[in-house]
Parts: C-alpha cells; sequence; structure tokens
C-alpha cells in the first residue's frame, strides 16, 4: 500500500486549517527585514507582516530552503515509511527553492543508500496560493484514493493555464525586487501611475499603466477578460493590505456572473516583493504547455 507525503514550502500560503485537513507539510522560508530574521507562518501573521513592511527602514530579503534541509525531510520520510512524496515548490525562476531539492534528491542516496522513496518533484512556475490551492487539491485528491499520477498531471495541466495580473499602488518593494525598473517606479510615484503586471511562468511584464487607484481595478478586469480561456471558469482574488479588493472584486461580479472561488491573503514571501499595498487576480488562460 502506498504512503504518499505531500510537501511543499510557506511561500504558499495555504490557511493553517487546510494544511491540517490534508495534511500537507510546509517548511519555512527565512525573512529577514531590519537586520533581524523572521520564520514564515511561524513569528508573525500576514497583517502583521504588512505593517512590518511599512514601518521597515530597509528592504526585506528572503532565504530560500537549503538542499540540506529538504534532505533532513526526506530522510523522514524514508524513516517512517513512505513510499512517495509529491514535492510542489515555489516558481524555480524566482527562487533557488526547487534547485535545492533537485540537489537534496540526490543527497539522499548519500543520506539512505537503500531508500525506495519515490520523489514527485513540481516546479509551480508561480506564486502564493496560486499553487497552494493546487497542493491542497492534490492533497484532497490523494486522500480520495486518485492514482499518483493523475493527480500529478492535473496539477502540471493547472500550472500550464494559470496566469495572474496585479497591481501594486506603493512601488517601492516592486521596484527592489524588479518587477518594475526604477524610472517607472518614479514615474508612478511622482504621477501617481499603476502599473498592470502580468505574471506567467513565474516572469512578471508590465502590460500598461493607469493613472490613479480607483482605475486599477477597471483596467486588471479589462486585461483578464482578454487574456482568459473560459469566462465561465472560476477565479480568485488575492491582496495584502488594500481596500481597493473590494472594487476588483465587485467588477469581477458583474463582469463575470459569478463571485471568486476564493479571495486570499498574500503571505509575507510574496508581499516582500509586491509590497503591503497590492492585489492581484487569479485565472485560468491559454493552456501553454
Amino acid at each position: 500500500m502506498r504512503k504518499i507525503a505531500v510537501l511543499t514550502d510557506s511561500a504558499c500560503d495555504i490557511p493553517q486549517e487546510l494544511q491540517e485537513k490534508y495534511n500537507i507539510h510546509i517548511l519555512p522560508f527565512v525573512i529577514t527585514l531590519d537586520d533581524k530574521s523572521y520564520i514564515e507562518r511561524q513569528d508573525f501573521d500576514f497583517d502583521e507582516y504588512y505593517q512590518m513592511l511599512r514601518q521597515a527602514q530597509g528592504m526585506p530579503s528572503t532565504a530560500h530552503i537549503t538542499s540540506l534541509q529538504f534532505c533532513e525531510q526526506y530522510c523522514r520520510y524514508v524513516d517512517e515509511g513512505y513510499t512517495d512524496v509529491l514535492h510542489v515548490t515555489i516558481n524555480s525562476s524566482g527562487s533557488a527553492t526547487y534547485d535545492a531539492a533537485v540537489m537534496a534528491a540526490n543527497m539522499l542516496r548519500e543520506e539512505r543508500p537503500d531508500h525506495k522513496l519515490n520523489i514527485r518533484l513540481v516546479d509551480s512556475h508561480t506564486y502564493s496560493y496560486v499553487y497552494g490551492y493546487q497542493v491542497c487539491e492534490a492533497a484532497r485528491r490523494l486522500q480520495n484514493g486518485a492514482d499518483l499520477d493523475y493527480v500529478v498531471s492535473e496539477m502540471e495541466k493547472a500550472f500550464a493555464s494559470a496566469e495572474v495580473v496585479l497591481t501594486a499602488f506603493s512601488l517601492r518593494q516592486m521596484k527592489k525586487s524588479g518587477r518594475i525598473s526604477a524610472a517607472a517606479a518614479f514615474a508612478g510615484e511622482l504621477l501617481g501611475l499603476r502599473p498592470i503586471i502580468t505574471l506567467i511562468d513565474g516572469e512578471s511584464a508590465v502590460q500598461g499603466k493607469v493613472r490613479g487607484d480607483a482605475q486599477a481595478a477597471a483596467a486588471m478586469v479589462k486585461l483578464m477578460k482578454e487574456r482568459m480561456d473560459d469566462e465561465d471558469a472560476g477565479y480568485m482574488i488575492g491582496y495584502t493590505d488594500t481596500e481597493h479588493v473590494k472594487e476588483l472584486e465587485k467588477l469581477c461580479r458583474k463582469e463575470f456572473g459569478h463571485p471568486p472561488v476564493l479571495v486570499f491573503k498574500l503571505g509575507a514571501a510574496v508581499a516582500s516583493n509586491t509590497g503591503p499595498d497590492a492585489m492581484a487576480v487569479v485565472y485560468r488562460g491559454r493552456p501553454r504547455r
């Protein structure tokens, strides 16, 4: 009989109740802010972190989970009799976490030479609950007896069509993370321009700019409508600490005729790059793979 573990990292932003319900194992990122290190999901909640960002003198940095940490986790699975582990990581082009997991799989052979653990490593190509939701779906299916190959196939299909449109109302963190240029950030703050950005397969691109906060939600919905594969498909909304998300949800409901599947908060690893005043909409675009 198969014994399957589901493993991911804390940038997944999976709510604790779902983590416990589906027995998902989450390894945390360490975030350093103003020379002090914090463990995500342990040392603060989402709202506390947004306030920490607002009050910080410097910019946050995030340390990826190391190959040693992953190898230790894999060793525990071997010792506890697991036959398989489905390991889903944050986007590999934006973090060294995936590469660390690959290295850990090689290290495991040295630590447990006779192990039979089947490691199914999946690069989500995305961030936050965009992949956290799929991890929960995978864990739910596995609990219901689904075949692991089928679960991985469905997950990879979802990742191959997932798209995000986002904006930020404070551009300090987005400039630092490289999501927008320093010149664009300066113009944005000076002129009140808000970037409308797509995030597809881990790559961000500024698709346009609008003047003033009030125009951002409408521009996001317009772009989303142009890019959606199926307007009847579900969508999700993510946000940090911004009241503008209410307008975004209202416009989405009006345009598509149904509410979001869920509205979720962006965790610390993501907010460190978007800033404390951001919102995003997640939808199914045309399949890329």
